[in-house]
């Protein structure tokens, strides 16, 4: 029976868990954890989400992440499968790593963020690995204190569901910290604070998608659209021909827009690579193969990444005023 397929909600909050098969315990390994750690930064880069709190257990993980654009399927093949790949070659084994697909469970009451921030910084100390959290180098709690130059963490919109400057969020994730374990029997000591630094207002960072008190996303409208339509719609929004794309070219130019449609139609407009391959006469590895050369030059490259952006919200605007102009005319 196929798996159902989940539900993405564009600037939706995630707490994305998952624990490998048969319970084995890889992040035992320190470096095994480094090269995950490494590998969640790496996808953060690419993909642009926020962690607002993380936690690697022995046997499993905790994540709780914003999404962008970039549907969360997306981010967590590349997250699991890379790490998965990379630890059968180094260790010479095959068979599959992780127990079955990652669990996400939405977010959909913001109030509720702050107590799966705790919750997942939490669970060494539950698992009685520490006494207290700062002990424990395998989790974003350090991060939040202050204690991490690089932090994984987007500290401030992590504290800001505690309080709206530095020095009181720290102080109310504290008291939080502290409540939680009184009230599922840990210890009180959780670490002092430096409350002496400089007061510094937190920043919201405007340029991510949210879901609102009501629970609707803040990203764009995308309705549905065949392959055909979006690669014509898409062709004639950035002035391009539509044969070009079909044809066997392989200059800069159109390798680019190859690529900047197939980024956008698969990763925010649901296209499928094999309807969208069919719709420029390409075999659908191809088309995958340049949604991957997308995501990792729009790392590296502001303006391509803008140029996406941009080709997305001109499909949104003008789908929608197309669904208006029909709906006025009937």
């Amino acid at each position: 029976m196929p798996r159902l397929k989940r539900e993405f909600v564009e600037g939706g909050l995630y707490h994305v868990y998952n624990r490998f098969a048969r319970g084995e315990a890889v992040f035992g390994d320190p470096e095994e954890a480094i090269e995950f750690v490494e590998r969640l930064r790496d996808t953060k880069e690419r993909d642009g989400f926020a962690v607002h709190a993380w936690c690697l257990m022995s046997n499993h993980f905790h994540l709780v992440i914003r999404t962008t654009s970039v549907p969360l399927s997306r981010t967590m093949h590349f997250l699991q499968n890379g790490f998965s790949r990379d630890f059968n070659r180094r260790w010479r084994r095959t068979g599959p790593l992780w127990q079955t697909r990652y669990k996400a469970k939405l977010i959909d009451v913001e109030v509720y963020l702050a107590q799966a921030i705790i919750y997942v910084h939490l669970n060494p100390v539950r698992a009685g690995l520490v006494e207290n959290p700062l002990n424990y180098t395998l989790s974003g709690h350090r991060e939040l204190m202050g204690r991490i130059r690089r932090p994984l963490c987007d500290v401030d919109a992590s504290l800001m569901s505690f309080g709206t400057t530095e020095r009181s969020a720290r102080k109310a994730y504290t008291r939080s910290l502290k409540t939680a374990m009184k009230e599922e029997g840990f210890g009180e000591d959780v670490g002092g604070l430096p409350w002496w630094k400089p007061e510094r207002e937190l920043k919201f960072n405007n340029e991510r998608s949210e879901v609102d008190h009501l629970g609707r996303s803040t990203g764009l409208e995308r309705e549905h659209l065949e392959a055909d339509q979006f690669v014509g719609l898409a062709c004639e929004l950035i002035r391009f021909e539509k044969s070009r794309l079909r044809s066997r070219r392989q200059d800069s130019e159109t390798a680019r827009i190859r690529r900047l449609i197939a980024a956008c139609g698969i990763e925010r407009w649901g296209q499928r690579a094999g309807e969208l391959g069919a719709a420029l006469s390409k075999h659908p590895v191809v088309v995958s193969r340049w949604v991957r050369e997308a995501s990792e030059i729009r790392r590296n490259d502001s303006e391509f990444a803008a140029e996406i952006d941009k080709l997305d919200h001109a499909l949104s605007k003008t789908v929608k005023e197309k669904l208006f102009e029909i709906r006025q005319s009937g």
